[in-house]
């Protein structure tokens, strides 16, 4: 049991670093991306879990989709007609 929280929470550690390092400073919420990183390998599982509740973003950032639900195909899509 010891064994299991042990790589429990060491593997929740490692993901809140790598996501806090692949996001962008943008998007990294009430401090500076570096202190977040140096927060999490300083105090592990609480940073952990200080950055997915304060840190993280809200939004991952990447395409969104339409409330209903649909797909709108390219051609359709203001959005990506704009950009050509």
């Amino acid at each position: 049991m010891r064994l299991i929280l042990t790589v429990f929470f060491l593997g929740l550690t490692l993901y809140a670093f790598f996501d806090c390092a692949r996001t962008e400073q943008e998007y990294v919420r009430k401090a500076p991306k570096w202190a977040w990183l140096l927060f999490i390998l300083l105090f592990e599982t609480v940073g952990a879990i200080f950055w997915f509740t304060i840190g993280r973003p809200k939004n991952s950032g990447g395409p969104s989709r339409p409330r209903n639900g649909k797909i709108i195909p390219p051609d359709d899509d203001p959005d990506f007609l704009r950009k050509i």
